[in-house]
C-alpha cells in the first residue's frame, strides 16, 4: 500500500494512465484527497472529442476493478472519474504547452517586479518555454515565470 497522498497519486497513475490512454483517453489530473471527514480518488479524463458521461462511466467500469487490485489506498475512498470543463485548472508543464492559443486566468503568489501592481492575468497563451509562459492581453505582452503562479485555469467566454 501506498503511504501519502504524493506517493498514492504516483503508483496510480503510473499503474492506471497507460489503462485509461489505451482506452483512448488522456489522464488530465488525478488527485488524491480529503475533504472533510472522506478521501476521493479523482481521476480527470480528456480527449480531442470532449468527455460524456458515458466516457467516465466507461473509465471507472474499468479502473475500479485493477485499483481493488492494486490496493494503493489503506482505508476507503470515494473514486471519481469526471471531465475537466471547459474551464480547467492547469497544472503541468504539457497543459500549458497543449493549451496555446487558448485564454488563461493566471493568480500570482506575489506580484512580480516587472508588474508591480498586478497579482493576476488574464489573456491568451502565446506560448511556454522554460518555465516561462507568454501571455497577450489585448496586445500588451506579459511574460510569467510559471514558479511564480498559485493557480492558473482556462477562461471560457459564454
Amino acid at each position: 500500500m501506498a503511504k501519502g497522498s504524493k506517493n498514492v497519486v504516483s503508483v496510480v497513475r503510473e499503474a492506471l494512465e497507460p489503462v485509461i490512454t489505451e482506452l483512448g483517453y488522456r489522464l488530465w489530473d488525478l488527485e488524491y484527497v480529503k475533504e472533510g471527514a472522506e478521501y476521493f480518488l479523482r481521476f480527470t479524463i480528456d480527449s480531442d472529442d470532449g468527455i460524456t458521461i458515458d466516457d467516465c462511466e466507461k473509465v471507472h467500469r474499468t479502473i475500479d476493478p485493477l485499483l481493488d487490485e492494486l490496493d494503493p489506498i489503506e482505508g476507503s475512498y470515494n473514486l471519481q472519474v469526471s471531465s475537466p470543463g471547459l474551464e480547467r485548472d492547469v497544472k503541468y508543464d504539457w497543459h500549458y504547452a497543449a493549451l496555446v492559443g487558448e485564454k488563461l486566468e493566471l493568480k500570482l503568489y506575489a506580484p512580480l517586479e516587472e508588474y508591480p501592481a498586478k497579482k493576476s492575468f488574464c489573456g491568451i497563451l502565446r506560448s511556454f518555454d522554460d518555465g516561462i509562459i507568454t501571455l497577450d492581453d489585448n496586445g500588451s505582452e506579459y511574460k510569467i515565470p510559471q514558479s511564480s503562479v498559485s493557480r492558473a485555469k482556462t477562461v471560457f467566454e459564454f
